[in-house]
């Protein structure tokens, strides 16, 4: 008849296996997310149709917006020229996308939000803690901008860390590197002020799903061994896991608590002892955060001088990341 009947879904888990038989919808196309190639070539699309200014950098925009697609990357752009137009200027500005990638991530500044000077000091050292054990830990991202600049619904500040490329495995190492990092504020804190506050509880949370993954979904727990405790189940608009509490003992939950435990302790303690030994690093960089309240990886490289796992130019061998993460 010449018809070719096409769909598309967001979801593929939920459909019935009927549709999916020979003669049916047989033929199935993945279109994901976008690589930083792809982004990039987004960018330009989209771009064409905006004046950019010769310190736009588009490759640079790529690697910050891991996991956009294109309509996001649209929006980025068309935010970025409305702050343009604010400024009364006719092409985009670098800083003007910059920014749109903040509003987008993070949240709207919330300058609004005044902070006592004490906790104004807590965040500032709890950031700089994020910063401090990534740029020293071998595998972590490189830190791209540090900022004490309230945003969003209750982000009073942020680190944000820039891939070198996109990822799709992670190491054993990696992993432990990341629990140090996001456990970094809280061990800034403790030392410094020696008590810790409620601004680590999104950090917390993260690590510890980090370590409950690790040990019972990807086996990497010498004690636990290499099984998974994990399965899918089925809610209402799809599967997503659940730890399988009924396909072990509860000795067993007790080992994995335990090894979760050890692991959060283990990250926790590494990012204490390295910023204990950089102690001038990190009054430096909390210093200068509360008196300009974002910093920079160029102004943050010149603090602490050359990362001790990454090149001076601030790349490392290419072996790509996951999305950007931003240290709450």
């Amino acid at each position: 008849t010449g018809v070719i009947i096409m769909a598309a879904t967001n979801r593929p888990e939920i459909l019935d296996p009927a549709l999916l038989r020979p003669g049916r919808f047989d033929r199935q196309v993945v279109v994901d997310r976008p690589d930083r190639v792809g982004r990039e070539a987004i960018l330009r699309v989209h771009a064409a149709d905006i004046k950019l200014s010769d310190t736009v950098d588009l490759a640079l925009v790529a690697r910050r917006t891991p996991g956009f697609v294109g309509a996001d990357l649209a929006n980025l752009l068309n935010e970025a020229a409305l702050l343009a137009a604010r400024r009364d200027s006719d092409r985009v500005e670098m800083h003007d996308i910059e920014e749109a990638v903040d509003r987008i991530t993070a949240g709207l500044e919330k300058r609004n939000r005044l902070l006592q000077e004490k906790e104004r000091r807590i965040v500032a050292y709890h950031e700089a803690g994020h910063a401090i054990v990534a740029e020293r830990v071998e595998h972590a991202d490189p830190v791209h901008k540090i900022s004490i600049i309230p945003r969003g619904i209750a982000a009073l500040g942020y680190t944000q860390q820039l891939p070198e490329d996109d990822r799709y495995l992670i190491q054993r190492a990696e992993l432990d590197d990341r629990m140090a990092v996001l456990l970094g504020g809280r061990a800034a804190e403790e030392l410094v002020f020696g008590e810790i506050s409620t601004g680590a509880g999104n950090d917390l949370e993260r690590a510890t799903e980090m370590a409950r993954r690790m040990v019972a979904e990807f086996g990497m727990s010498e004690i636990v061994g290499p099984v998974t405790f994990h399965r899918r189940r089925q809610v209402m608009l799809g599967n997503e896991m659940e730890l399988d509490r009924n396909g072990f003992s509860e000795a067993t939950a007790q080992q994995i608590d335990s090894e979760v435990r050890r692991l959060l302790v283990e990250a926790y303690q590494r990012a204490f002892s390295l910023l204990r030994s950089e102690r001038e690093v990190l009054d430096a960089v909390a210093e200068r955060l509360l008196e300009a309240e974002v910093v920079d990886r160029e102004e943050l490289r010149t603090l602490m001088g050359a990362p001790r796992h990454q090149p001076q130019d601030g790349r490392r061998p290419s072996i790509g990341h996951a999305a950007g993460s931003a240290a709450d």
